[in-house]
């Protein structure tokens, strides 16, 4: 998700702007200290203007 987000030029701060919550909410997920949903995992991603399936694909090849 961080290089996703990086990937978009977005800040943290910029991408909580975006989604209307506080940037420690996109702090905690990052930090893996919050997990978020599928729900918000697509709320996050279309705020970052990036494909679903695309960042999904990095997480999952990341994860092996």
């Amino acid at each position: 998700m961080i290089e996703a987000r990086q990937k978009a030029g977005l800040t943290q701060q910029q991408l909580a702007k975006r989604l209307r919550r506080p940037q420690s909410f996109v702090s905690k997920y990052e930090g893996g200290e919050r997990r978020i949903d599928v729900v918000e995992f697509l709320w996050v991603v279309r705020a970052m203007k990036a494909d679903p399936m695309a960042v999904l694909r990095a997480l999952i090849d990341r994860s092996r």
